[in-house]
């Protein structure tokens, strides 16, 4: 019985959005689901996936929160950063 668990940030894909959407949400259980099957042959039934939603403010990157540690890559680059 496998059990996957995703984390992500608290924030939306698209403008005027502040979290993943339930469609969003869908798609990634069941691609994993899939995933499993196909790799490993384990039975959609038996599979569970759990998504977390971190709020950006409890999430560190490179010993920096994530929107200062996106903002100092930015710098660096001269580009936006991809979210986490």
């Amino acid at each position: 019985m496998p059990i996957v668990t995703i984390q992500v940030t608290r924030e939306g894909n698209t403008p005027g959005t502040d979290a993943v959407t339930a469609d969003e949400k869908a798609q990634l259980i069941k691609g994993v689901s899939e995933l499993l099957r196909d790799v490993l042959n384990k039975p959609l039934e038996a599979t569970f996936v759990v998504i977390q939603e971190v709020e950006k403010e409890n999430w560190g990157w490179g010993g920096l929160p994530v929107d200062a540690y996106r903002a100092q890559k930015a710098l660096k680059t001269g580009q936006t950063c991809m979210q986490a």
